[in-house]
């Protein structure tokens, strides 16, 4: 299977699926991640998400006969994930440090060069008027949107040691309207990601109606030459 010239996506549909506990910044479909998987690997493949969130990632890889494995940095939604996906790897931990996590019994979250697809979608920022840190859960106050998009690239770039030759990194990203203030968010982030891997594909995800505040929402795929 190949990438499609575009994903469609319902409100009705994210409502449906999304956790009890999620908020309105968990915002990308299981629909989505299937397209992504279904296109970038094979069964048995490893699948990770670095941004866990509530497991989409992970419960459409499992479903899928992929290899689940995920970083996530709240207590409260690994345990969701693990209820949710029994069989999937996840992590506690700091995205920021996914080179150096390690799983409950000592062994290394993915051994460099074996990872067939990173699927995620990154906390997201504003450009302005946004004091709470993404990359630290929203819960402390020392954002800085340049500093938001070093830390990403860095991320990337543990990311780019994971992934086998030829795998996939797969970003989905919008651009935010705040305020009357436009965040390009798509091209910020792929710039940040381009530093280390190759950009391959931005499709359009396509919304009867579009989540709160996002516009032009985009999966943007990259890949380890």
């Amino acid at each position: 299977m190949t990438l499609p010239d575009r994903i469609e996506a319902t409100l009705a549909e994210l409502a449906r699926e999304r956790h009890p506990d999620a908020d309105e910044d968990v915002h990308f479909t299981e629909g989505l991640a299937r397209t992504a998987i279904e296109a970038l690997t094979e069964p048995g493949e490893v699948v990770l998400d670095p941004f866990a969130g509530y497991g989409t990632t992970l419960a459409v890889a499992s479903r899928l006969g992929r290899r689940a494995v995920g970083v996530e940095l709240l207590p409260e939604r690994v345990a969701a994930i693990r209820d949710r996906v029994p069989d999937a790897v996840v992590v506690e931990g700091d995205a920021r440090g996914l080179g150096s996590l390690t799983t409950a019994d000592g062994e290394p979250l993915a051994a460099p060069g074996t990872v067939a697809l990173v699927l995620t979608s990154p906390p997201y920022m504003t450009a302005n008027d946004h004091p709470a840190n993404p990359l630290t859960a929203y819960e402390t106050d020392d954002g800085d949107y340049r500093t938001y998009l070093r830390e990403l690239a860095l991320v990337v770039a543990q990311v780019r040691a994971l992934l086998r030759p030829g795998g996939h990194l797969a970003l989905s990203v919008a651009d935010i309207e705040h305020d009357g203030h436009r965040t390009r968010l798509v091209d910020d982030v792929t710039a940040a990601a381009a530093r280390v891997l190759e950009p391959v594909a931005s499709v359009p995800v396509t919304w009867d109606a579009m989540p709160h505040d996002l516009v032009d929402d985009r999966l943007v795929v990259l890949r380890r030459a």
